[in-house]
């Protein structure tokens, strides 16, 4: 018997200086947010845990209120920090920051969080619904650099190049036995024309 979690990713979010915790979905965001729910609402999900951005709480909402449930907030699965380069993901100097970050796991820009910072408060929060919701299925509405970190603290497979692979949004079945990861499978498929 497995315990099942999908990570989320957020869909679509235009990027707006300073606020980072509270900018929401653009309009294809929100229709893809219809989508994920879609794809999602026949997987029996029990448990709703979201990081607090509003993006990625938006990214979920559909699919909780579908399912009746309410989603928890952990702090800890929030977006990592990159401090002086907190900008939209994209930007050359951030994938330069991004890469070496894999690579150099305590690497951190000025006012930053490094690779391991983020994975220290990140993972705890994943043993903990693994414990607590043994053999159920668990969304996570996420983002991607964070998603990425937890996912290669699990399987070294998961770095900055599948970092560089996912989309928004983007949604990855991981089982579990135990607290042990033994299959991910990636069940997003972005539409025809679409990024």
């Amino acid at each position: 018997m497995h315990t099942t979690i999908y990570m989320i990713r957020h869909a679509v979010s235009p990027y707006l200086t300073g606020q980072e915790r509270t900018r929401g979905l653009s309009q294809q965001g929100a229709a893809d947010a219809g989508r994920v729910k879609e794809i999602l609402k026949n997987e029996d999900i029990a448990h709703f845990v979201s990081s607090p951005y509003t993006r990625a709480v938006a990214t979920l909402q559909p699919l909780a209120e579908a399912a009746g449930k309410e989603i928890i907030l952990y702090e800890e699965l929030k977006e990592r920090e990159f401090g002086a380069l907190n900008r939209e993901f994209g930007d050359e100097e951030l994938l330069v920051a991004l890469r070496r970050s894999f690579e150099d796991t305590h690497f951190k820009l000025d006012g930053g969080e490094s690779h391991k910072e983020a994975e220290e408060r990140a993972v705890p929060i994943m043993e903990r619904l693994l414990r607590e919701y043994v053999v159920s299925n668990i969304a996570i509405g996420t983002h991607g650099n964070i998603m990425a970190i937890i996912m290669h603290y699990y399987d070294k497979a998961y770095g900055f190049d599948f970092l560089l692979s996912t989309t928004k949004p983007d949604i990855y079945k991981l089982k579990f036995d135990g607290t042990r990861l033994v299959n991910v499978e990636r069940l997003w498929e972005s539409q025809p024309g679409l990024k």
